[in-house]
C-alpha cells in the first residue's frame, strides 16, 4: 500500500496515476474526495481529511508500506517554517507510530548551501524533520517549476511581459511537473532503495528568464519580454494578489537566493535530468492556456 497526499494538486494527481497503472494498491488523503477524477475516485482507497491532521494520518498510514508527501502551498500562512512543520511533525509521528518504510518528498534545491531562502529553507527543514525520524527516506530536489509561469496569463495575454525580481540573464534550472511526478512514482516502486538523501529533478537545460522569453515568443506567437523588478515592488504585487506579507516576503528571499545561485548548487547529472523542456511545455501547456485564457 503506497499512500499519497495531494492526490487532486499538479503533482500528486500524476503520481496516483503512475502508481495504478503499475498496479499498485493507492490509498489518498483527500481534503474533498469529489475533486478526484470518478475513474480514479473507483480505483483507490480514500482517507477524507486533513494531512496535518494526526488521526486522518494515523488512518492512512495504517498499515502502508510507503508515503508520497506534498506540503500543499498556501499563500495566506503568517509564518512559512511554522507551516511546513505544521505538516511535518504530524507526518513523522504517524510514519513512527504505523511502521511506514520509505517516505518520498517534494522539495526545493539547497541543501548544499546556507543562504536564507524563505519557502525553500522551509522546505528543507520538513526534510531534517523526517530525516530524524529513521525512515528510509528521498526528498525530490525541484527548483522552479514550468507551471508557476501559469500565474502570469493575464500579463503575457495583455502586455506581453511577465515579471520578477531575477536577474534577467542568470541561467537556472526549471522542471514540468509532469516530471516530478515520474521522478517521485519511480523511487516509490523501486523497493530496493535504502537510507536517507535527495535527487535533483532538472529538466533538461539550465535557462534565463530572457531565454524564457524568447522561447515563449516563438510558441505563442508573440513578442514576450522578462521585467526585472525589485524585491519589494515583486512583494507589492504578491501581496496585491491576496498573498500574505510573510509569505510574500518568503517568496522574495527565494529569489533573492536564486540570484545567488541557490538553484545552481547542485550539480547537473545524468540522473537528474529530466526530458521536458520548457519549449516542449510550452507547445502542450501554456500556449493551449494562453490562447484559451480571455
Amino acid at each position: 500500500m503506497i499512500v499519497v497526499t495531494t492526490p487532486t494538486g499538479q503533482i500528486g494527481s500524476q503520481v496516483v496515476q503512475s502508481l495504478l497503472a503499475a498496479n499498485e494498491a493507492v490509498r489518498v488523503i483527500a481534503r474533498d474526495p469529489s475533486r478526484l477524477p470518478a475513474d480514479i475516485h473507483a480505483r483507490v482507497e480514500i482517507v477524507q481529511g486533513s494531512s496535518d491532521d494526526q488521526g486522518v494520518l494515523m488512518c492512512a498510514l495504517k498499515g502502508a508500506e510507503s508515503l508520497f508527501l506534498v506540503v500543499p502551498p498556501s499563500f495566506t500562512t503568517n509564518d512559512a517554517m511554522d507551516y511546513y512543520l505544521q505538516f511535518t511533525r504530524p507526518v513523522c509521528r504517524a510514519i513512527q507510530s504505523q511502521g511506514v518504510k520509505r517516505v518520498v518528498a517534494v522539495s526545493a534545491v539547497g541543501r548544499r548551501v546556507a543562504l536564507p531562502a524563505g519557502v525553500v529553507t522551509a522546505s528543507l527543514a520538513k526534510d531534517m524533520e523526517i530525516e530524524r525520524t529513521g525512515v528510509d527516506f528521498r526528498a525530490l530536489w525541484c527548483p522552479g517549476f514550468m507551471e508557476n509561469m501559469l500565474r502570469n496569463l493575464n500579463s503575457l495575454k495583455q502586455q506581453g511581459t511577465f515579471v520578477g525580481p531575477n536577474k534577467p540573464d542568470l541561467k537556472a534550472p526549471y522542471v514540468a511537473t509532469r516530471d516530478i511526478a515520474a521522478s517521485g512514482a519511480k523511487l516509490l516502486l523501486d523497493r530496493s532503495w535504502k537510507g536517507q538523501g535527495g535527487l535533483a529533478v532538472f529538466g533538461p537545460e539550465d535557462l534565463s528568464c530572457n531565454d524564457m522569453a524568447a522561447i515563449m515568443t516563438e510558441v505563442l506567437g508573440k513578442p514576450i519580454r522578462f521585467q526585472s523588478v525589485p524585491g519589494e515592488a515583486y512583494k507589492a504585487q504578491l501581496i496585491k494578489f491576496g498573498a500574505s506579507e510573510a509569505f510574500a516576503q518568503s517568496l522574495v528571499e527565494m529569489h533573492a537566493a536564486k540570484n545567488q545561485g541557490l538553484y545552481n548548487s547542485e550539480p547537473r547529472t545524468p540522473e537528474n535530468t529530466t526530458p521536458t523542456s520548457f519549449r516542449q511545455w510550452c507547445e502542450e501547456v501554456l500556449k493551449p492556456a494562453f490562447l484559451a485564457h480571455d
